[in-house]
């Protein structure tokens, strides 16, 4: 099967963040797939540009993965500077993947696979689909424009309107429709009446191989040792610093916990990090250490020499419908996690008996969620770490969701 994949925010090597489809394009290739990925040239969480791409509209990355082809185009560097700036990092992406799509791609498809946020590459797919004449899986990662809405980033009510036309417009011509959690099928069949049949559920999942390749020789006691923070109970946090990670809560716990051993590790990019840095600063706080964004192999070496994973996201209604995943990397490096998300990912916690909720944006709460953790004997930690293992090997591996994917698409062709 030949699959041209659309994803804006397609990792390059040794990126740091969210990587669902450099792990997933793999396992594919493996299988005998052959996969175009048409991408950005932008850091979903930076909002930078890397050099090699500067003044280039269209850049091709052939074999970027055995069986993997990767076609860069061009996205406005505005993403992170107001809301004008981040709608047009949005459109420069569909007009410059669409004319990459017609004019730089070689050979015939099967299939179309684009997944969203953001929401308007659903018109690449749609436009390219049309011309080609394939049908086009639409994944939802998370719903948009809810979440734009809920965390503050949307407030034009034109926008929004168009916003909520076009996402209908979309569910009705893709010819399949992926799901991250139970609680987005519940709200696109009973909501938004997505017939049933359409919508299939392949959801976040964790990367099994990688941790054990790393954890095998890798001496975590003596990493931590390196990093200063022997003798300390290190909670990390690993993702984007956003407007809707909401970090200020760690920091405000982090404040109320001076007089503990805790301390917390955050690694990641994004907008809100430099205000972060001089938050932590002015409190004059010495238990919160900033990291910069490293590959997936590294952020793990970093998880493995911690005490606990923290998961964490701004107080609104919309992300309780999502499963993070940050929580699954925990849950593969058998790490207990310090959970500020309500909804399905409480759920899912509190099943696999893997951590401790605490209220988002509830301080006393989180401090309460940390001492709970920190009160816990060694080998309390372990088994919480090691039924979160269980439960995501059981329901989450990457690779048998991989499959299950290839398997559905080949479904409908």
């Amino acid at each position: 099967m030949k699959i041209l994949l659309i994803h804006q925010y397609f990792l390059e090597k040794g990126d740091g963040g969210g990587s669902r489809f450099n792990e997933m394009t793999q396992v594919w290739a493996s299988q005998g797939h052959e996969i175009t990925v048409l991408a950005g040239m932008v850091h979903y969480a930076t909002g930078e540009k890397p050099i090699k791409y500067k003044g280039k509209f269209i850049s091709i990355e052939a074999s970027f993965y055995k069986n993997v082809d990767v076609v860069r185009c061009h996205v406005s560097e505005s993403y992170n500077t107001n809301f004008l700036g981040r709608l047009w990092a949005y459109f420069s992406f569909v007009f410059s993947s669409i004319y990459a799509g017609l004019f730089k791609i070689n050979g015939k498809y099967d299939v179309i696979l684009v997944t969203s946020p953001p929401l308007f590459v659903g018109i690449t797919a749609y436009v390219l689909s049309k011309i080609k004449g394939l049908p086009f899986v639409f994944e939802i990662r998370d719903l948009w424009p809810e979440s734009a809405i809920d965390t503050g980033v949307l407030k034009n009510n034109t926008i929004i309107k168009f916003a909520f036309w076009f996402e209908q417009f979309i569910y009705k011509k893709a010819t399949l429709i992926n799901v991250l959690t139970p609680a987005f099928r519940d709200k696109l069949i009973n909501e938004k009446k997505v017939p049933k049949e359409k919508v299939i559920f392949i959801p976040n999942a964790a990367d099994f191989s990688l941790a054990e390749e790393i954890d095998k020789d890798f001496d975590a006691e003596k990493f931590k040792k390196e990093l200063q923070l022997e003798g300390k109970f290190v909670i990390t946090y690993v993702g984007a610093h956003g407007v809707a990670n909401h970090l200020i809560q760690l920091i405000d716990a982090a404040e109320k916990l001076t007089d503990t051993n805790v301390v917390f590790q955050m690694i990641g990019a994004g907008m809100k990090k430099e205000e972060l840095r001089q938050e932590v600063i002015k409190r004059n706080l010495k238990n919160v250490i900033f990291r910069d964004s490293v590959s997936k192999k590294e952020v793990f070496k970093y998880i493995l020499a911690s005490d606990a994973g923290a998961s964490v996201l701004k107080k609104v209604d919309t992300f309780k419908t999502i499963y993070s995943n940050k929580t699954f990397d925990y849950m593969s490096c058998k790490k207990p996690i310090l959970l500020a998300i309500d909804g399905v990912s409480r759920e899912l916690v509190n099943d696999a008996a893997c951590g401790v909720y605490v209220e988002p944006e509830n301080t006393e709460a989180i401090v309460q969620g940390v001492l709970k953790l920190l009160g816990k004997e060694k080998h309390e930690l372990n088994q919480m770490g090691i039924n979160g293992y269980n439960f995501a090997k059981n329901h989450f591996d990457r690779e048998k969701l991989a499959k299950e994917y290839t398997s559905k698409i080949q479904e409908i062709l």
